[in-house]
């Protein structure tokens, strides 16, 4: 209605994105879909298959933002149908999967392996770096009980970082299990195996307290398990209110981790004695541990860190996170670590809502545009958008434009990708500048003296702006950036041309 009153009184729409969303170019479309083709390789040699569900899920199913009286939950962008339903865009593809496993029970291998790939969208406060939309990528294992799943996982996760460009040495996988931190809170008092739902308002906090451990460190975690913390600015955030001796326990949990996998097992199992629930935990790390040293994952690619403990309440186990540790220049030139870019966990619970049964499941997500951001950070994402642009075919002259047609589909028949100048061929500058902006890295000519000759000129144009800016006289005669061969030897020229030759 609004679109239609600014038509009627003759005003223009403005052209800008919606606030909290962005648009995406070609370099970052073909880097982050390089990247993505990478990690699903490995997914598919894993013996996962690929899912794609709609964009759009019922409120219901997506669970944890059920509608209230008027409307759903503000995290969501939702709407209500002409029959009433509450539907709402997916607001991450863990929920789908949830959805799809408890529709397709009895179609679907147990167990059920796949991943997914796609944006979401969250109904958010956008900020710097922050939006409403961005892309996941996700590999679950759903029906698998063991801990065999949670290691598999971890083992993949690695392997697809490494595919996508992350090099060995530049991340670290850090795994935890919250049956272990429910065996800490336990012992603090903070947990009831009967009771489960006890504290857990309480439990929380505490979560989000150990989370803030490398931003805020030790002295800043035990005041939010206090009375609270107040930052630099004045803003105070109230803390989880534990006394000395609870906040002591949770404290040496953090401070559990040894100079290997085997001490710092042994301190947690130290920690939690006296609860079954932590012994579990601590029982299915070292089995964790086992698999991914069979699995040729050794501590400088993944380690235990009780510090590890995901926001999401519905993780039940073993929870991880992968950390990139090289560092980036932020905007004011300091360097910073770039931090997470995956993470993910056991979720036993969430499949039961909708079939009343226990149905176990695993799995990992990656922040797509975050790895891709990261990528461009340490040059590959760069590097391979430089090489992306086409071979551009000029026009010298309307009339031979079906002839530019002709050698452009031999081009790409070969492999080759190559496009026709479309602009008006009487300013061949203008060709020219429109392949640069094109970042082609050759162009095609064929004028009048060429065709009579049976020939088409081959201009370089990576060579010649290099030539352009450091090459000596030598190397101006060693190597033309511009050369003339035979029609008949277009496909081969041009590729000898674009590798090097």
């Amino acid at each position: 209605m609004a679109g239609e009153e600014r038509a009627k009184a003759g005003r223009r729409p403005r052209a800008e994105t919606p606030k909290g969303f962005r648009d995406y170019f070609g370099a970052e479309v073909t880097g982050r879909k390089a990247m993505l083709d990478a990690v699903a390789a490995v997914y598919h040699g894993h013996g996962f298959e690929p899912l794609e569900t709609s964009a759009v899920e019922t409120v219901e199913a997506l669970g944890r933002f059920l509608p209230d009286v008027d409307r759903p939950n503000a995290g969501v962008f939702a709407w209500q149908d002409e029959d009433g339903d509450w539907l709402a865009l997916r607001y991450d593809l863990t929920a789908p999967l949830a959805r799809v496993a408890a529709q397709h029970r009895a179609d679907l291998p147990v167990p059920y392996r796949r991943y997914a790939m796609g944006p979401v969208w969250r109904n958010e406060k956008p900020g710097p770096g922050r939006f409403r939309q961005f892309w996941q990528c996700d590999a679950d294992t759903v029906g698998a009980a063991s801990v065999a799943a949670d290691a598999e996982i971890v083992a993949m996760t690695a392997e697809a970082l490494e595919a996508a460009g992350i090099a060995r040495g530049d991340y670290r996988l850090r795994i935890n299990n919250r049956k272990i931190l429910n065996g800490v809170m336990e012992a603090a008092g903070l947990y009831d195996p009967a009771a489960p739902d006890r504290h857990e308002a309480g439990r929380g906090v505490v979560l989000r307290a150990i989370d803030k451990l490398d931003r805020l460190g030790e002295v800043g975690v035990r005041a939010l398990l206090g009375a609270g913390r107040e930052d630099g600015s004045g803003d105070f955030t109230a803390g989880a209110g534990l006394a000395a001796g609870q906040a002591d326990i949770v404290m040496a949990f953090l401070g559990a981790r040894g100079a290997d996998a085997a001490a710092t097992l042994r301190g947690l199992a130290a920690l939690v004695r006296g609860s079954a629930t932590g012994a579990e935990g601590v029982a299915e790390l070292e089995e964790i541990a086992a698999l991914l040293e069979a699995s040729g994952i050794g501590p400088e690619r993944a380690e235990i860190d009780p510090s590890v403990v995901r926001g999401l309440g519905y993780y039940t186990g073993p929870v991880y996170e992968a950390e990139l540790t090289f560092e980036v220049a932020d905007e004011a030139g300091r360097p910073r670590r770039f931090g997470s870019v995956a993470g993910g966990g056991r979720y036993d619970d969430l499949v039961r809502r909708f079939t009343g049964q226990a149905v176990p499941a695993t799995g990992v997500s990656i922040g797509v545009d975050r790895l891709h951001a990261a990528l461009a950070a340490r040059g590959a994402a760069a590097a391979a958008a430089a090489a992306a642009g086409p071979v551009v075919v000029t026009v010298m002259e309307r009339g031979r434009i079906a002839e530019s047609f002709a050698m452009a589909t031999e081009l790409r028949a070969a492999g080759i990708r190559a496009e026709v100048y479309l602009g008006n061929p009487r300013n061949f500058g203008n060709q020219l500048r429109y392949a640069d902006r094109r970042a082609a890295p050759v162009a095609v000519i064929e004028g009048p003296d060429e065709a009579a000759r049976g020939a088409v000129t081959l201009k370089d144009l990576a060579l010649g702006a290099r030539l352009a800016t450091a090459a000596s006289l030598a190397e101006w005669k060693a190597r033309p950036a511009q050369r003339e061969v035979a029609r008949a030897d277009l496909v081969a020229a041009v590729r000898a041309m674009l590798a090097g030759g």
